[in-house]
């Protein structure tokens, strides 16, 4: 089995545990399925959040979420050649709703949280996709999830750079 055929099967098995009513993410995963997160680069909790979402609001959608998981991965792979970060970025760590960058309020945050789930740096209880994340990609051309993490990691730290393409896709 590929990993991304590994993936949408936990994912749904996931989603039939959330559905049955289970809610507590550490009991929807078999050691297997650990070893396997693993090997993407991938926490179960961040695993998890995609799962909930899913199942209470309908997005995003299993395939945002393995294209999201296909970015990390590669990520994880090429550039940190398998070695999980040791680093965590917390909520306190985030630059707030309101900051700006290049005139785009929320993307100083939206960044900074992109740019800790290339390396696998997010605080458990940090979701880069969430509502907010969404929101802001869908105001600036429905921007896809796994697009803009993409183009994160090509602009590296320039931000200029980023902020430009956002506002690209804006118009």
């Amino acid at each position: 089995m590929t990993w991304n055929d590994y993936f949408t099967t936990l994912f749904d098995s996931c989603c039939a545990s959330y559905h049955s009513g289970t809610r507590d993410f550490e009991k929807f995963y078999t050691g297997e399925d650990r070893a396997f997160l693993a090997t993407i680069g991938y926490q179960a909790r961040e695993f998890f959040d995609f799962v909930e979402d899913f199942c209470d609001a309908g997005t995003p959608s299993a395939t945002t979420a393995l294209l999201v998981a296909a970015v990390r991965r590669d990520y994880f792979l090429s550039v940190q050649h398998g070695i999980t970060s040791q680093q965590v970025l917390t909520s306190a760590d985030l630059p707030s709703f309101g900051h700006e960058l290049a005139g785009l309020v929320y993307l100083p945050r939206i960044l900074a949280k992109a740019r800790a789930k290339l390396r696998g740096e997010l605080d458990p209880d940090i979701m880069f996709g969430c509502g907010g994340d969404r929101n802001f990609l869908r105001q600036h051309g429905c921007i896809p999830l796994a697009d803009f993490l993409h183009h994160v990691w090509a602009a590296g730290d320039n931000d200029a750079k980023l902020a430009a393409w956002v506002k690209a896709q804006s118009t």
